[in-house]
């Protein structure tokens, strides 16, 4: 057993699914070449944030959460900063981007898996559907995306069984000092300010409450379903996990921003990841 590595665990924030995907099945091709135990632990509900989760040096941890405006999303934050403990596990970050890049999320997760006490070893940028839209990175990721997670899975196993020696945080692709976040603008130039913004609720809604159980920030009341009194990051849990199609966007500057992106990279974006 390699560096005494005994488990893998794949941890990830994914309201809609798709950085669950990419880090599950990265964790679990690195399990299988390892021949350890395998993990999950999912902190996208706020009843996961609360306690403390603390890693060991036996353990393995491909820490996934999406790309938000370029970067890791800001209202994570406090809690990547002062929940997740490393205590000298390994480390693997990966993030997942809506089809137009990641820009400096994933140098960003990589520090802050360093500064927790993690020992970076490899990290991944890689494509998933984007949170506003069902065009961009449609499906993905798809049997092709699988197919290159588990061969970055893959060589993250053979790295760590021909007796890798950690010296410092892996490489990745990104800047330092870490750009600002991503602002998108409307055809004169000007700036786009989506942060206020918030889903509507059409006459198709049927009361179910799926939308407050899927809230990645408890953010829509179980009691009225309709409204969302909190703060909203636009993941769009809400929107595509609601059966009738009752909840949207009606922001004229969010649908502006949803529509150049769709016009813009429309095509089928490249994921890279780096070992």
């Amino acid at each position: 057993m390699a560096m005494g590595i005994k488990k893998v665990w794949a941890v990830f924030f994914s309201p809609t699914g798709g950085t669950e995907k990419v880090t599950t099945t990265v964790a679990q091709a690195i399990a299988k070449k390892l021949s350890v135990d395998y993990g999950t632990y999912d902190f996208t509900l706020p009843q996961s944030r609360t306690d403390k989760v603390v890693f060991g040096e036996d353990e393995l941890v491909v820490l996934g959460t999406p790309v938000i405006a370029g970067r890791v999303p800001n209202l994570l934050l406090p809690y990547l900063n002062e929940k997740i403990v490393g205590r000298g596990a390994l480390g693997v970050p990966v993030v997942s981007f809506g089809n137009r890049n990641y820009d400096d999320a994933l140098i960003e997760l990589r520090n802050i898996m360093e500064e927790k006490g993690f020992h970076t070893v490899a990290g991944g940028g890689f494509v998933s559907e984007h949170s506003f839209s069902h065009i961009l990175g449609a499906g993905r990721p798809d049997a092709k995306d699988v197919a290159q997670l588990i061969e970055f899975g893959d060589k993250v196993g053979e790295k760590i069984n021909g007796g890798w020696v950690y010296e410092g945080p892996v490489y990745v692709k990104g800047e330092e000092p870490i750009r600002p976040y991503f602002t998108p603008r409307d055809r004169h130039g000007n700036a786009i300010d989506i942060r206020k913004v918030k889903p509507k609720t059409g006459d198709g809604c049927c009361g179910c409450g799926i939308c407050a159980q899927v809230c990645p920030l408890g953010s829509i009341p179980k009691e009225d379903p309709t409204v969302t009194t909190g703060t909203c990051m636009k993941c769009c849990a809400c929107v595509k996990k609601c059966p009738t199609g009752a909840k949207y966007f009606d922001d004229p500057g969010f649908v502006y921003h949803k529509e150049e992106l769709e016009e813009l990279y429309e095509g089928r974006a490249t994921a890279e990841y780096f070992v």
